[in-house]
C-alpha cells in the first residue's frame, strides 16, 4: 500500500473544502512528487502569493488529509523540518520513508 511504499504516490479524486486560498495551497502539495521536499516560501510564490508563507504554514495546519494532501513535504526556508499536525517525529518518517524506496 501507500504507506509502505509511499514513492509511488497517491492519486485520489479529493473533494476537501477550505478557503479559496487553502484550496489553492493544497491543490500545490499535492503537485509536490514523493521524496521530494520544498518551503513553504516556494509554495507562496508557486500559487502567486510569495509573501504569504505563514499563510501557506496554516493552511498546511488545517490540512485534515495528511498522507493525500502531503504537507509533510513543506519545509522552512532554512531546510529545518518546521512544524507538522500529526508531530514532527512523523513527518520525518513519513519523509524518510518516501526516499527508502
Amino acid at each position: 500500500g501507500f504507506i509502505e511504499a509511499p514513492a509511488k504516490g497517491l492519486h485520489l479524486p479529493l473533494d476537501v473544502q477550505g478557503t479559496a486560498f487553502q484550496e489553492r495551497v493544497w491543490r500545490a502539495l499535492r503537485e509536490i512528487p514523493p521524496g521530494a521536499t520544498v518551503s513553504y516560501a516556494e509554495i507562496a510564490e508557486r500559487i502567486g502569493s510569495p509573501k504569504a508563507m505563514r499563510a501557506v504554514a496554516q493552511a498546511c495546519a488545517t490540512n485534515h488529509i495528511a498522507v493525500a494532501i502531503p504537507c509533510h513535504r513543506v519545509v522552512r526556508r532554512d531546510g529545518k523540518l518546521g512544524g507538522y499536525r500529526w508531530g514532527v517525529d512523523r513527518k520525518r518518517e513519513l519523509l524518510h520513508r518516501e526516499t527508502k524506496d
